[in-house]
């Protein structure tokens, strides 16, 4: 008798014990090259999206969430780093950022420090352009794939080969990289992204056999150009039916160099070097990037119903992030590099068990740089610190229910025009953009101010005729850390 109840009292301890009572959960990280919130569980009923919204369904969607830059690499340095292309002075995708800071601590380096297996696949880090994946944050060796990728010999011209089509040395082929969509009839594993889910449920089953916890970034690199995806996707879609851009002029009033057009599209075939795009075309390039999303949408079924079928829904925090927001000829604009709406408001959708209500929204003010603090936190993790400063705050309360709407009054981004810096800020009204030239911080500047309650759109630059406005919301950036000069070395 004495020794059962001495076997129930020791086996009540462990039970009871840090060890197993505060399990640390997994940090499952998916992160979505040009991917903007313009699916399903953001209100665009008309895309096939079922996975997004089913992971969406499962936790807390983010309505006003915004990037810190609106192209790849600094995005995802803002996003590993948990810092403003601002604070380290890396704005552009030829830049590493350990040439910034060099003994910085990133999202994944911070949780193999405590304890986690941290491994990356497919695109996390921006590799190319000079720019190099980051030995650093994993635990095993980084598993890249192509970003552009072909399967028809037609859409390069015969000038690579399958195996070849990275594009990734401009001096062999020249511009354009090759076609801007490409329509196969081939299976999922073809491309990227299905490679990419592949390994992922791989990795998932081998963690799924041991006790470490794992934090697992995978980077799907669809719906990023060139539209490239399997026939059925493209079936989805009617594209007489897909919509159109509601406005094709830059915002009136706003400063010339502060618009795009279509940079980086022209390097894809049959795009124009200079606008006008016909009508047919415009057509099929929007239909390409929601047939790619599709495309991508599927994949991350297939890592949601493994997570499910393994048993670790109950006990990983699943995280979805897009790198940055997309222009679909809004303003005459295509892709990304703008201060504007469609360029920087993203999707995050976050589901952390026993933490996020299933189904529920929040309209914070969120930026890229809060998701470091915030993942920590929800990992039971000591708030992240480096040498690298991190400018984002946690928002758990939020996840957790508090009836507070915001951690902030405003999310802050930036994007660098020629010899100009623009800095932003987003209130849940207004945007003011704040233009002046490098290193010359008390030269004048040069104002965007919208209003997205009477002109959602943007169709004009109201800084003339809001003064108060400008002067309340450029007070918030005189507040900021001075930005730091572009980077040189690489």
């Amino acid at each position: 008798m004495f020794l059962r109840s001495l076997s129930v009292l020791v086996l009540f301890c462990l039970l009871s014990s840090p060890l197993i009572a505060t399990q640390k959960p997994n940090v499952l990280l998916i992160l979505v090259d040009d991917l903007k919130p313009s699916f399903g569980a953001y209100g665009d009923k008309w895309v096939h999206s079922p996975n997004l919204d089913r992971l969406t369904a499962s936790g807390m969607r983010f309505d006003m969430a915004y990037c810190n830059q609106a192209v790849c690499a600094p995005s995802r340095n803002n996003l590993l780093l948990g810092s403003r292309s601002t604070s380290i002075g890396v704005y552009s995708l030829g830049h590493h950022f350990r040439k910034a800071v060099s003994d910085a601590v990133t999202m994944p380096q911070f949780f193999k420090r405590h304890g986690y297996h941290a491994a990356g696949i497919g695109k996390v880090f921006h590799v190319g352009h000079g720019n190099i994946n980051d030995k650093h944050s994993w635990s095993v060796p980084f598993q890249p794939d192509k970003v552009i990728d072909y399967v028809l010999p037609e859409s390069t011209g015969g000038q690579l080969t399958r195996e070849e089509a990275l594009f990734s040395n401009r001096s062999k082929v020249g511009l354009p990289r090759g076609a801007a969509w490409e329509i196969a009839d081939v299976e999922d594993g073809a491309y990227a992204d299905g490679r990419i889910a592949a390994e992922g449920i791989r990795r998932l089953q081998n963690y799924s056999q041991g006790e470490q916890p794992f934090f697992l970034a995978l980077g799907f690199t669809k719906p990023h150009l060139p539209f490239c995806a399997p026939r059925k996707y493209w079936d989805l879609y009617d594209r007489s039916k897909l919509p159109l851009a509601e406005y094709t002029q830059p915002p009136l009033g706003a400063p010339k160099y502060a618009h795009k057009t279509i940079g980086e599209l022209n390097q894809y075939k049959p795009v124009p070097e200079k606008p006008p795009l016909s009508k047919d075309l415009v057509r099929t390039l929007i239909h390409g990037y929601y047939a790619s999303l599709s495309y991508m949408d599927s994949q991350v079924g297939r890592i949601l119903d493994e997570v499910q079928r393994l048993g670790l829904t109950d006990n990983t925090i699943i995280v979805l992030w897009g790198d940055h927001g997309y222009h679909l000829g809004d303003h005459g604009t295509w892709t990304k590099h703008t201060n504007y709406e469609q360029g920087n408001r993203i999707p995050i959708v976050i589901s952390a068990p026993g933490v996020t209500k299933p189904g529920s929204s929040s309209k914070a003010l969120i930026e890229t740089v809060d998701l470091f603090p915030t993942i920590a936190e929800l990992a039971g993790l000591p708030e992240p610190t480096g040498p690298q400063p991190i400018d984002g705050d946690s928002f758990v309360s939020i996840l957790k229910g508090s009836p507070v709407t915001k951690i902030g009054e405003y999310a802050y981004h930036c994007y660098p025009k020629g010899n100009r810096l623009g800095r932003a800020i987003r209130t849940s009204r207004y945007r003011l953009v704040e233009w002046k030239p490098w290193g010359k911080p008390s030269s004048k500047a040069e104002y965007e101010l919208y209003d997205y309650e009477t002109d959602p759109l943007e169709k004009q630059n109201l800084a003339s005729e809001k003064p108060d406005v400008v002067k309340k919301l450029s007070a918030i950036l005189v507040r900021q850390p001075k930005p730091l000069a572009r980077r040189t070395t690489r």
